[in-house]
């Protein structure tokens, strides 16, 4: 789910590109009926460009959005990160299994987490997980909590990143930035935090990039499946995750599925739609806890 030049996803065929390119690139996926317009952000060119293929299809091109200054810090050197606090970060206490009030997360323990702040720019992520074991996360949000099982086995390089991030806080209050009626909500960029960025969420990420998994013969075949979002390119998933909210097939083959919701897809289905009539202001995902198979 990510923009870049200001474009049209028109069906699925493919038009000229504008010759120009706005500063930021957002993450987007295409819509059910296969369009989706964008407008410019502020300084970008009013052009559009029209992408797609056969299949499904993502369109993104340009350069990344500068990092917020609130936010993020420098990157780090090697693979340690470098904390980062914003003014408001505060660290959740653990959640416990008793706490989410959810049996999907008997026998499993909480992981505990990497930093005691938020952190939210790496050169990289670290080897968190053992693919043998089987990870959930509690997603707290403010319609209530969500619990996710994460695969693994079929997506080990998308699930360590997951685990990763969160173990960082990296997702502590960020948004559900676009969420489409019938389509997927959205998550997962850190800038979506800051109420003063608005106009930039949709381009923020992790501060690196990795390869999508999408030979894993998992699908989108119904509500509640958890994909990472990505540009044009198999390389460009870094933070940005959404869930289905309906079956959304077209997708498979295309992103990667890494997990689905065990319980709490009635808290996803009432997020509140970004786009469309009725509209209105984003939801916050307070914090995220790991858990693994004991």
């Amino acid at each position: 789910m990510l923009k870049s030049l200001p474009l049209v996803l028109i069906g699925l065929s493919l038009a000229a590109c504008a010759p120009t390119m706005p500063a930021v690139t957002r993450t987007y996926t295409l819509q059910p009926n296969g369009t989706l317009a964008l407008t410019a952000d502020s300084g970008a060119a009013g052009t559009a460009a029209t992408a797609a293929g056969t299949g499904a299809a993502t369109s993104q091109t340009g350069t990344a959005a500068p990092a917020s200054s609130t936010a993020t810090d420098a990157a780090a050197t090697g693979t340690a990160p470098a904390p980062v606090t914003t003014p408001d970060a505060t660290t959740p206490a653990a959640t416990t299994p008793a706490a989410t009030g959810m049996a999907a997360m008997t026998g499993f323990t909480a992981v505990p987490y990497l930093s005691a702040a938020r952190v939210t720019r790496f050169t990289g992520s670290q080897n968190v997980i053992d693919p043998a074991k089987t990870y959930r996360a509690v997603m707290k949000t403010a319609k209530g909590d969500v619990v996710l099982e994460l695969n693994a086995k079929a997506a080990p390089v998308a699930v360590n990143n997951f685990v990763f991030l969160a173990l960082n806080h990296f997702y502590d209050g960020t948004r559900f930035h676009r969420v489409i009626e019938g389509f997927v909500a959205q998550g997962g960029d850190p800038q979506s935090s800051d109420p003063a960025l608005q106009a930039q969420w949709g381009t923020g990420g992790p501060g690196y990039n990795f390869a999508a998994e999408v030979n894993n013969g998992l699908r989108f075949d119904k509500a509640g499946v958890l994909g990472m979002a990505r540009a044009a390119s198999l390389d460009s998933q870094g933070s940005q995750f959404y869930i289905t909210l309906a079956p959304a097939d077209f997708l498979s083959g295309q992103y990667t599925v890494f997990g689905q919701v065990l319980s709490g897809q009635d808290v996803v289905n009432g997020l509140t739609r970004t786009e469309g009539a009725g509209a209105g202001q984003p939801d916050l995902l307070n914090t995220v806890q790991i858990y693994v198979s004991q």
